[in-house]
Order: C-alpha cells, then structure tokens, then sequence
C-alpha cells in the first residue's frame, strides 16, 4: 500500500517518516508543489507560491520559509530582500500530497506590491476591485 493510501486510512496520531512521505509526494514534470501561506493566528491567506525538494527541506530544517522562484530558476528565500520574512509555525500535506499548507508568522506584508496578502484583486460585480492599499 502506498504511503498516501497509508495516511488517508490512517487512525488520528499515527505516524509515517517523514523522507518517505516526501519521496512519495507528486511533484509536477518540474520538481515542485503548490505552498499556500497561511497567518497561522488570524487564518489570513497570505499567498500562494511554488516548492520544489529543497525548498520544502529547507523551510523544515531552518523553520524559515524558503520557496522556488519560476521566474529566476532559483531558491527564494522569504524576506532575503525586503526583510518580510515568513516564520514557519507548521506545515501541512494536502490530502493527496500535491500541495503544502505553511502555517507562519508574516513579519510585515506578505505580497511584494506592499500589500498584506497577494489576494487584494476581488471579482466583484463584473469587474476586478483593488480592496486593499500597499503599506506606507
């Protein structure tokens, strides 16, 4: 039986290693995972980003959240720039594996526009609305 089969008929409390689980995660063609970061007290979504192997090891290992950047082809580090750093609180597998919830503590404002969270354009009405400002 496979380690997902394993985890979904598994009994609260039980346990599988670690390694095993991320060796048997789904990774796209390209080596990664959807990571949704969440506001660990205030349940904000903050953003939504990509992890590949060593992204995810490394945000386990340090307890600061490390991602892949598309864009440049390299490991992005939180905060490594602009001091808004995320501190990991917990992470969580999806059902199936394909994604990763990041339970953090957002120092300053999670989306690079200045904004608190990524997630300021809302459909409404048949338009898209700006519902909240950058940071001064």
């Amino acid at each position: 039986m496979d380690v997902w089969r394993q985890l979904e008929e598994a009994e609260r409390g039980e346990r599988r290693p670690l390694e095993a689980v991320i060796a048997a995660m789904p990774w796209n063609s390209d080596g990664l995972v959807t990571a949704v970061a969440q506001q660990h007290d205030s349940g904000e979504v903050l953003m939504l980003a990509w992890m590949n192997r060593e992204a995810l090891r490394e945000t386990l290992d340090t307890g600061r959240v490390c991602y892949w950047s598309r864009s440049r082809q390299a490991l992005w580090r939180k905060g490594e720039s602009s001091g808004h750093r995320q501190r990991l609180i917990e992470a969580r597998l999806d059902c199936d594996g394909d994604a990763v919830l990041l339970l953090v503590d957002q120092q300053g404002p999670a989306c690079h526009t200045g904004r608190p969270n990524c997630f300021y354009n809302a459909i409404r009405d048949g338009s898209v609305e700006v519902i909240t400002a950058p940071h001064a």
